[in-house]
């Protein structure tokens, strides 16, 4: 019966001690960028501040991308928010990624992209953006043959 104690306590200090550290504060210096996922068109950088991607929890990551980066028109199966903190990024709704008719967010800007709501982006410029979003992250691209993992 005490080791059994000893180790539900072990177990529960080891979960709370990661819960505590996947919630401290940090700064721009201390983000763990990486590769975006096979989902994402290749040359963007992504960091997660918070959640895990691939679980039903609330989420916040940035995203770093280069001038030129385009994510063709896809949904997302939650609302994702998205503001920009550096940089300049262009969106648009609809079924294909169209350059009239989109609007400009500056630092500052922000978009809530609704569930399931058809949108694209662009950048002209290096850009980071920060999102936030109920899990798992998810992306649907309207036309498949534009879906990177393909």
């Amino acid at each position: 019966m005490l080791k059994t104690r000893v180790l539900s306590l072990t177990v529960c200090a080891a979960v709370f001690t990661a819960a505590l550290a996947a919630s401290q504060a940090m700064n721009e210096d201390s983000l763990k960028w990486g590769p975006v996922p096979a989902f994402l068109p290749p040359g963007a950088q992504i960091a997660v501040l918070d959640g895990d991607p691939g679980k039903a929890v609330q989420i916040t990551l940035r995203l770093k991308m280069p001038a030129g980066y385009q994510i063709p028109a896809h949904w997302h199966p939650t609302q994702e928010d998205v503001t920009v903190l550096s940089g300049s990024l262009s969106v648009g709704m609809g079924d294909v990624l169209s350059k009239t008719g989109a609007t400009l967010l500056k630092p500052g800007g922000f978009m809530p992209f609704g569930a399931k709501m058809n949108h694209f982006v662009w950048t002209d410029e290096a850009t980071i953006v920060e999102v936030h979003l109920n899990g798992p992250f998810e992306i649907t691209y309207v036309d498949p043959a534009l879906d990177p993992r393909k």
